[in-house]
């Protein structure tokens, strides 16, 4: 299943959890994770965020199959932080927060640091690479 809804029929229905919503628990999850400054996105998230619309998936790349969820997080990490650490507990957070919020089961969360800033307040474009 590599649909952009996850669907599960239950006794008095249907339950349909879009790609986009579980974007927005790892995003949500992520940004609570000391040392992480923002989401690396594309032109397109950078453009909404100029119109004052904040989108906590920017970055992030779901993908749902028979056996799980795979996530691929692009992020920027604080400088001076310890960037591995820092990536293992993205990783932690991520995955429990899908879990206990989806019943879901999250076999992958990819983290890929994309660049460094200095707070959360700096821009999200990378200053080194």
């Amino acid at each position: 299943m590599t649909d952009k809804i996850h669907m599960e029929d239950i006794e008095n229905g249907s339950i349909k959890i879009s790609n986009e919503v579980i974007a927005g628990i790892a995003g949500m999850a992520s940004g609570k994770v000391e040392g992480v400054v923002g989401m690396s996105g594309n032109l397109a998230g950078g453009i909404t965020e100029l119109l004052g619309k904040k989108n906590p998936a920017k970055g992030i790349k779901v993908e749902i199959r028979d056996d799980g969820v795979y996530l691929e997080m692009h992020l920027m990490l604080c400088y001076g932080s310890k960037l591995n650490e820092v990536g293992l507990e993205v990783q932690k957070k991520v995955k429990e927060a899908i879990e206990s919020m989806t019943d879901l089961t999250v076999r992958e969360v990819n983290v890929f640091i994309e660049g460094i800033g200095k707070t959360k307040t700096d821009k999200e474009t990378p200053e080194t690479k």
